[in-house]
């Protein structure tokens, strides 16, 4: 070819940035990680129900409650004062702060349905994100929509959507230990409920335990409370002979309590573990108040009796979206909670 023998080759192109090139930058941690460490996504989850608590989410009450004519229609034991609701919300949201936690308040529509108030049933927040459920009556379908707006906007990703014909409310949940998930199967939580929950916890190497719930026993939370490193408190009537078996054979300690005026018309269990051995439980309740003391357990107290009149209390209202891990425990690093290791 006029002296050469071949042409000389094109000038090699650099890629683009899209496909790799200059500029290019790998993602380079596992979504597990950007939670744990709050890139991307805000830092969430738990397996213990007793570590120093960090967020919660509590709803304001909406405008729905002053349409309420029949409270048992809308599944609440008496009429509610919305005024006084949210101002019992109000100095909650105080409480809670004072004890260090940082609370997501979210602000439902007036349309709503009032018992969104009741966060704890719509979703269980894993140290990867959430299970949002899906609640079992009707009367309270579609408060999972503004659970999902609320988780979004706090920064915490969905991993699943309880679908199909299953149900699934987040107070039948309960960390037993920090490998076993127990799931109360019974009136609010079916079976393909508990089959939802599992797949998504096998995936994060923890095993879920089904628990079933006899009648008249509305979550798992009513009938197991777990305060402290294997001690609970037990709801005697609603625990059923399952329950107990898991609880003995991981050794925990329990107090028992039958049902008495406070545990029953006041709600005196349904209340919340801020750490290892201290506790915010509805206030009026002096005797569970003075069992739980002489147990050696620290009492905090909040109003909470127009949530009552609802049918919840503490435990319900309050949806959990972050406790300490183990090590941060261990290490005395529980920021957000107020709490230091032996505080």
């Amino acid at each position: 070819m006029s002296g050469r023998e071949t042409m000389d080759a094109p000038a090699r192109r650099e890629p683009p940035s899209t496909l790799g090139g200059r500029g290019w930058v790998p993602r380079g941690y596992d979504h597990r990680a950007e939670v744990t460490a709050g890139r991307i996504w805000s830092r969430c989850g738990y397996r213990s129900e007793v570590a120093p608590l960090r967020a919660v989410s509590l709803a304001r009450p909406p405008e729905s409650f002053a349409a309420v004519t029949d409270p048992q229609a809308h599944l609440m034991d008496a009429a509610v004062d919305l005024g006084r609701l949210r101002a019992q919300t109000d100095a909650l949201v105080a409480t809670y702060r004072a004890h260090g936690v940082t609370v997501r308040l979210a602000e439902p529509p007036a349309h709503c349905p009032p018992n969104a108030v009741f966060q704890r049933d719509l979703f269980l927040v894993t140290p990867e994100g959430a299970v949002l459920g899906r609640t079992a009556s009707a009367q309270r379908a579609g408060e999972e929509r503004y659970a999902a707006v609320a988780l979004a906007g706090a920064g915490i990703p969905i991993l699943h959507t309880v679908r199909g014909g299953a149900t699934f409310e987040g107070a039948d949940a309960l960390w037993v230990d920090d490998r076993t998930l127990l799931v109360g199967s019974g009136f609010r939580t079916n079976g393909a409920g508990v089959r939802a929950v599992r797949e998504v916890l096998r995936e994060q190497g923890a095993e879920v335990v089904p628990v079933p719930l006899g009648p008249g026993v509305q979550h798992l939370l009513g009938a197991f409370v777990p305060v402290d490193h294997r001690r609970a408190l037990v709801y005697a009537p609603a625990a059923g002979d399952r329950l107990g078996e898991v609880l003995r054979a991981r050794g925990y300690e329990v107090l028992e309590f039958g049902p008495d005026e406070e545990v029953v018309q006041r709600r005196s269990l349904n209340l919340v573990t801020l750490a290892p051995g201290r506790v915010l439980m509805p206030a009026g309740c002096p005797h569970t108040r003075r069992r739980l003391e002489a147990a050696g357990i620290e009492v905090a107290e909040a109003e909470v009796d127009e949530y009552v009149k609802a049918a919840g209390a503490l435990g319900c209202l309050t949806g959990i979206l972050h406790r300490a891990t183990d090590e941060e425990w261990a290490t005395g690093t529980t920021e957000g909670t107020g709490s230091t290791k032996g505080r």
